[in-house]
């Protein structure tokens, strides 16, 4: 498995022991994807998982550069229209995790990242 796919997998369970409902993953628009779209309450939430096995270049989060969250903003914009969504309150998340083995994961979830 992939260590995008086995992102994903991890966020996506974390996200529904929180109660999240999870909406659909994998969204693409254009050239780019949103990695998870869920529903948490009465917000529309987009998230942007980062999945890291050393932090030789830092944090797994610090990947999700300023280029990287417009790319996401007009995926997002895309998606809300493309869907018809009107008047839903919206954010932008990043889970963070760094897997060292199966025993050893460290995940961080970011809410309102940017």
């Amino acid at each position: 498995m992939n260590k995008g796919k086995l992102g994903e997998e991890i966020a996506i369970q974390l996200l529904r022991d929180k109660g999240y409902r999870i909406i659909e993953s994998n969204y693409h628009f254009g050239h780019g994807e949103i990695d998870i779209i869920a529903e948490e309450e009465d917000t529309l939430v987009f998230i942007e998982v980062k999945l890291k096995t050393n932090l030789d270049f830092g944090e797994p989060e610090y990947s999700v550069t300023k280029s990287k969250q417009k790319q996401i903003r007009r995926i997002a914009e895309a998606y809300l229209y493309e869907k018809g969504v009107e008047d839903k309150r919206c954010r932008m998340d990043v889970i963070s995790i760094l897997y060292s083995s199966p025993e050893d994961i460290t995940i961080k979830h970011i809410e309102n990242a940017f």
